[in-house]
């Protein structure tokens, strides 16, 4: 895909992964619709990319993980910027607890933004891309969607869903040319991860957000008709 002038819709874009893929693709010309909780710096990373790499930014500040919210923030984007090319879905939380432990509440917290939210965003997204017949969305989920681990229920099984999701919507808009991929990093050095209370450890030799940006931008200008699952992104094209 030639990304130059393309529009581009990031949920979760005002830090960690998000935030560095908002910088990688301004600086390829992406005109750009930033969704976050947080206005303040939705705002601050607006002005700046806009000033920096001069493409269009324009934000919404919405709790993707309420329908109504989620739905409202993508059209004011659309309205602004005009249909969507490509959509990324960063947006994401994380605790950890024992099945016997965590309570219910965040248990279906983590669902709800995980996975719901994933789905209200791509299906307020979806009828621009099927009018004009292309578009590339881009699911960031994760190792835990793949394998679970003690203590993860919850954020296991909010991307072993992901995963399903981005297989079944793969299959119902190949024909539309619209290409879906899912990126399953480890755990990369965020705030997120951090305040998750994951162990860190040697923050040099983990994945950092700019690696998830660049793995991005590589998925994003993949040529047609090519089809992997290697290296933590699991893909498939337009068929």
């Amino acid at each position: 895909m030639e990304l130059k002038n393309k529009t581009a819709i990031i949920t979760g874009a005002s830090k960690g992964i998000g935030k560095a893929i908002a910088e990688t693709l301004a600086k390829e010309g992406v005109n750009l619709g930033l969704i976050s909780r947080t206005l303040t710096d939705l705002q601050k990373l607006q002005d700046s990319l806009g000033s920096t790499y001069g493409v269009k930014v324009v934000s919404a500040v919405a709790d993707i993980s309420d329908r109504t919210q989620a739905a409202a923030a993508v059209a004011s984007l659309e309205n602004e910027l005009g249909a969507v090319d490509i959509l990324i879905n960063n947006a994401g939380i994380a605790t950890f607890g024992t099945v016997a432990d965590m309570a219910p509440e965040e248990w279906e917290r983590i669902i709800r933004v995980n996975l719901l939210g994933t789905y209200y965003v791509t299906h307020a997204a979806l009828p621009s891309m099927l009018a004009q017949q292309g578009g590339n969305i881009i699911n960031i989920s994760s190792t835990a969607g793949e394998r679970g681990f003690a203590t993860g229920s919850a954020y296991c099984a909010s991307k072993f869903a992901l995963m399903g999701f981005t297989e079944a919507l793969m299959q119902e808009v190949r024909k539309s040319n619209i290409r879906v991929t899912a990126l399953t990093p480890s755990t990369v050095n965020t705030e997120l991860a951090a305040n998750a209370g994951l162990p860190i450890g040697d923050e040099d030799r983990m994945l950092q957000p700019q690696d998830l940006a660049d793995l991005t931008l590589a998925a994003l200008k993949l040529p047609p008709r090519v089809q992997l699952k290697v290296a933590g992104i699991w893909t498939t094209n337009p068929q």
